[in-house]
C-alpha cells in the first residue's frame, strides 16, 4: 500500500511539474514586469480559467491530500516516543559522589587556598 501511493505521489509531483511549466505567464511582456498592463485587473475579475489551471489545481490538492496520508502511515509505524526521551531512557544517571572533581585546588593547612600567583 505505501508503496503504491509513493509511486501515485511521484507521478503526480511529475505532473504537477509539467502542468505548471506548460502554463504561459501573466503579463509576460516588459509592461507586465514593473505591473504596467495588470494593474487595472489586480482587484478586478479573474477572467477565464484554463484547462490547465483546473488540471493544476486537481494535482496540487492531490499533492497535498498524498503528502499527509503518506506522512501519517509512516508516523503510524514508528512508537510513540521521541527520539530526545528515547535518548534520555538509555543515559545512565552517576551519583555525584562518584565523578571527579574539576578545577578544585586542595586546601593549604591554613584554610586559605593556594595558587601559583599568590606565592609571589
Amino acid at each position: 500500500m505505501y508503496g503504491f501511493l509513493l509511486f501515485v505521489y511521484i507521478l503526480v509531483c511529475l505532473a504537477l511539474m509539467g502542468v505548471i511549466l506548460l502554463q504561459s505567464g501573466r503579463g509576460s511582456s516588459l509592461a507586465g514586469v514593473f505591473g504596467g498592463s495588470a494593474m487595472g485587473t489586480v482587484f478586478g475579475g479573474r477572467g477565464a480559467v484554463t484547462f490547465l489551471s483546473k488540471v493544476t489545481t486537481v494535482l496540487a490538492t492531490l499533492f497535498l491530500l498524498l503528502s499527509l496520508v503518506l506522512a501519517m502511515i509512516v508516523q503510524g509505524g514508528r512508537g510513540k516516543e521521541s527520539l530526545v526521551a528515547k535518548e534520555r531512557q538509555k543515559q545512565v544517571v552517576v551519583p555525584a559522589a562518584n565523578l571527579p572533581a574539576v578545577g578544585v585546588e586542595p586546601q593549604a593547612a591554613g584554610g586559605s587556598p593556594t595558587t601559583g600567583d599568590s606565592a609571589r
